[in-house]
């Protein structure tokens, strides 16, 4: 006998019931999520409504560059302190100091007994590049050659650079997100392209200057103002924000990093009433601030930021509590901008504008209507087509396929997807999976009904043998959908989401809930033969 079971039916209904209430938002709006926050906890409220792409209500579109020259220079420079460190350990000193090239250092060493007890420790700065997936590639960060004249080089190796600009690029994606969503309500698209970019999207954002601004580098540094005489190799000329169009020399080393911050909030001088940006060191960065701020009392040391200096105070005595605050003729939205760049930390390197574009909501809109066009189509075919062929149970699958559409939803709000155009397009090739699943079990009643089994035995065999056929093309369409989904980027994603989640729903209502609306169909109405 063709029966579902009482319990099976429960479980289906309750879950019809969790999809159509996870929509309400999608279909009423954000002002129902507010409306019952006021009566339910919060674990029973809808998370919202689906989000609109880029595509579909407009936005802010940009694609960064890694800056591979402006990288490179910080690497030479912090190889050159390793250089110093090495030989500052072995007491050795060099002929003519230590020499940036373009891809490293050099560094002569005239005496033949001093070169030979510091190249092993400078050879042992060459150290195995490691993959997280496949541990050490073989490859090694530098290459250390004594020329045998005195001169020792050490160059930066094309594995390494490309190591960490891929290391760079995946810290950063991260550091945009804490920037552009601290609460993270407003789901910025932020995804790498290629070795070297990244491209950002904000959807609903209409002034793209300020999403560029708040994804500048916002590095960091405490140097100490270079004195008369200093060596030239050993200091540096940087802009100086308090004097218009003014320079100012520092030393090239660094006492602490922006990285050792452990909070940058936005207030105001109590002297003066300016607005500053107050900041806190963790115990590293405080120590190194405590040593360097005791050993140069009454020296000038420079508050460096994406290399400008921004201000350059005297030091009147020792910080030694960690603590401080940063003045630079700030205005309140320039304070809390800078305090937002510091507190989401210090970009691993800096990043030029390759593309930057503000797409107008005329576009989405535009969008939307092709989309709602095509999709009333093809529902209108996929209706004529269905009660054309199958009359009753024709109806019965449409109903599937409405619920069908609704689960789709319910699971991208609750997963907090993104619908774009291409998704909309995954939705539309659903509907025509799921008709096409309910196509192969219609077919397969009417053969079991030709072969001359009953009403009750031929419904039965034809959605318990099409289940075989359905999960090999179901599956086999999923799986190709993972994969874009793992290797595709951007729009791709966004098909590959809606097309993936499509299929789980239509798997679940081709077998339960058609199911259940024909063995209704038949308890109600006894047939002999199955009018398919």
């Amino acid at each position: 006998m063709f029966r579902q079971s009482t319990l099976k039916t429960v479980l289906i209904a309750f879950t019809l019931f969790v999809g159509a209430y996870l929509t309400l938002p999608t279909i009423f709006g954000d002002q129902v999520v507010r409306t019952l926050a006021g009566y339910l906890p919060s674990f029973m409220v809808p998370k919202g409504a689906v989000k609109l792409g880029l595509d579909l209500q407009g936005g802010v579109h940009v694609m960064l560059e890694v800056d591979r020259p402006g990288l490179l220079r910080d690497m030479t420079r912090q190889l050159q302190e390793d250089v110093r460190r090495v030989l500052r350990n072995e007491r050795v000193a060099p002929t003519g100091g230590i020499v940036a090239q373009n891809r490293g250092v050099a560094v002569r060493i005239s005496d033949a007994a001093n070169r030979a007890r510091v190249l092993p420790k400078l050879q042992e700065l060459a150290q195995p590049i490691t993959n997280a997936l496949i541990g050490q590639t073989g490859q090694r960060n530098l290459e250390v050659v004594d020329s045998g004249d005195g001169l020792i080089t050490l160059t930066i190796t094309d594995a390494e650079i490309n190591d960490k600009i891929g290391r760079a690029v995946n810290q950063s994606i991260e550091i945009f997100r804490r920037r552009l969503d601290p609460e993270g309500v407003k789901e910025p698209v932020i995804q790498r392209q290629g070795l070297d970019r990244i491209v950002v999207q904000m959807p609903g954002a209409t002034n793209s200057k300020e999403i560029t601004d708040v994804l500048q580098p916002g590095k960091l540094e405490f140097r100490m103002v270079a004195e008369p005489g200093a060596p030239a190799a050993e200091v540096e000329t940087l802009p100086y924000a308090e004097e218009a169009g003014g320079t100012i020399t520092i030393e090239r080393r660094i006492l602490v990093r922006g990285e050792d911050l452990v909070s940058a909030e936005p207030g105001f001088d109590q002297r003066t009433s300016e607005p500053v940006v107050n900041f806190r060191f963790n115990v590293r960065g405080a120590q190194a601030f405590a040593t360097a701020t005791t050993a140069n009392v009454g020296k000038p040391f420079a508050i460096v930021l994406d290399n400008r200096v921004i201000s350059a105070p005297r030091i009147i005595s020792p910080i030694t509590q960690g603590q401080g605050q940063i003045s630079g003729r700030f205005t309140v939205e320039a304070a809390n901008r800078l305090a937002i760049l510091l507190r989401s930390g210090a970009l691993p390197a800096s990043f030029t504008l390759v593309e930057e574009r503000t797409v107008g909501p005329g576009l989405g809109r535009d969008s939307i209507a092709a989309a709602t066009l095509a999709s009333m189509v093809s529902a209108g075919a996929i209706v004529v087509f269905s009660i054309a062929t199958y009359g009753v149970f024709g109806v019965i699958a449409l109903i599937a396929l409405v619920a069908n559409v609704m689960l789709i939803f319910a699971l991208m709000s609750a997963l907090g997807s993104t619908l774009t155009l291409p998704g909309i397009a995954g939705i539309v090739l659903t509907l025509a999976m799921a008709v096409d699943s309910n196509v192969l079990i219609y077919e397969r009643i009417r053969e079991e009904q030709a072969a001359g089994r009953g009403a009750a035995l031929a419904l039965d065999a034809g959605f318990t043998r099409a289940l075989a056929t359905i999960l090999d093309a179901n599956i086999t369409t999923f799986l190709a959908g993972a994969i874009l989904y793992l290797v595709g980027t951007g729009s791709i994603k966004g098909f590959a989401v809606t097309l993936c989640l499509g299929i789980l729903t239509t798997i679940f209502t081709a077998f339960t809930l058609t199911r259940i609306m024909v063995a209704a169909w038949y308890r109600w109405f006894k047939p002999k033969v199955v009018p398919i």
